[in-house]
């Protein structure tokens, strides 16, 4: 049985962040990592971004060999005692540890139907299967019309390839976007040759032959109609890995419940991640955050902490996406059911949206606009109630 003063199960971002954390305040302290994945810990973004746009593969590996750690990759930690302080892997093996992090992340959401032959988008054997496929194929259908589906479709298209696009919605992003930017978003997708199927779903994939017969239905009911693909991607979400948390009588719900120092309930477990239930004192409320500033930040939080810093982690996460030439920025609660007060400096191009919560603002889109995170999140810091004339050039666009 090994002993590690710090032990890590998850080998994402945030483990990786983690292990740095520990590192800036302990350089010598044994650390361990189980992953269930057999690769290093890599950046994900770069999967449905950069890696379309001629960005090299091996730059989104994060160095580990430089930090003194063991790696025991390919296998999956199946069992916590708490009590203990002792973890057991798939393989047989022990380990025991003074400090535990919980960075396992999620896993995706499956459809019913279709097996393998739907390439579930998350890893970078996700992307070399999708970029093998794109090497003989033409046409592909894309399922989900949130962050994984807009950005692979454009991925996709931006390399030649004839996409369809389906989901249940009536336009992409309808569930974090005014409606009016979520329709523009489906008619400027349109114009970029990409067929979106709008409040329609995918009820079967099947293969015939060397092709994907992909077949949809209009919401609501009505006739199955065909379509013929080489590829299949979807993207509709992950479900965060708490099972095992919650076997070790941990306190779960939609996620692992940390502390503001990102503790669980027990104090010698800490979680971080795509998996960490944490309170946002700046939105008054608890959050679970899938995006990568999150990861990284509350990682390396979570590392420090464990090394013996204490630190309340308080920091409020930024997203981003690409969306062919458009891109943005995102810090907050963007939740299209919110009040919006849009401030455009040329509709649809370049402009900040703000989302309020009884006249609070909870969340900043920044639309092509670049250089206003740390802005945005004072303005959200602040917690008091802001009338909309108020908000028009509170945050400048480009110069």
């Amino acid at each position: 049985m090994t002993h590690y003063t710090y032990l890590i199960i998850g080998g994402g971002m945030a483990a990786a962040a983690a292990v740095r954390g520990i590192r800036e305040l302990d350089s010598q302290g044994p650390i361990g990592l189980i992953s269930a994945d057999v690769d290093l810990p890599y950046k994900r973004p770069p999967l449905s971004k950069g890696l379309w746009k001629e960005k090299r593969l091996d730059t989104i590996w994060i160095d580990m060999e430089t930090q003194g750690i063991d790696l025991h990759l390919g296998r999956t930690a199946q069992a916590i005692d708490a009590e203990a302080k002792r973890v057991t892997d798939t393989t047989g093996a022990s380990y025991t540890f003074d400090k535990l992090l919980l960075a396992m992340g999620g896993r995706v959401r499956r459809l019913p139907f279709g097996g393998d032959d739907i390439i579930y988008y998350r890893t970078v054997a996700d992307y070399q299967r999708l970029r093998g496929l794109t090497e003989h194929g033409q046409r592909f259908v894309v399922i989900g019309g949130g962050f994984i589906g807009w950005e692979v479709a454009a991925a996709l298209a931006m390399n030649g390839k004839d996409v369809v696009m389906v989901f249940p919605d009536q336009s992409i992003g309808q569930r974090i976007y005014p409606p009016d930017l979520a329709q523009f978003l489906t008619t400027f997708y349109r114009s970029k040759g990409i067929e979106v199927l709008t409040e329609t779903s995918v009820v079967d994939v099947a293969r015939q032959g060397t092709e994907l017969a992909v077949a949809t239905r209009r919401v609501g009911g009505g006739d199955e109609q065909r379509l013929v693909a080489d590829g299949v991607v979807a993207g509709i979400g992950i479900q965060p890995n708490i099972e095992l948390a919650q076997a070790a009588g941990l306190a779960v719900a939609d996620g692992i419940t940390v502390d503001d120092y990102l503790r669980t309930t027990h104090q010698d477990i800490y979680a971080a991640g795509d998996i960490a239930s944490f309170y946002s004192p700046a939105l008054g409320k608890r959050r679970r955050v899938e995006h990568e500033d999150n990861a990284v930040t509350m990682g390396r939080h979570a590392g420090r902490v464990m090394a013996g810093a204490v630190e309340t982690y308080r920091h409020l996460p930024f997203f981003y996406s690409d969306l062919f030439e458009l891109g943005y920025e995102a810090v907050g609660e963007l939740d299209s059911r919110l009040e919006t007060v849009a401030d455009w400096k040329e509709p649809y191009q370049e402009g900040v949206i703000y989302y309020l919560g009884a006249g609070v603002v909870r969340g900043v889109l920044l639309w092509n606009v670049w250089e206003q995170v740390e802005a945005a999140r004072r303005l959200i810091g602040q917690e008091v109630s802001t009338p909309s004339q108020d908000l028009i050039n509170r945050l400048p666009a480009n110069a």
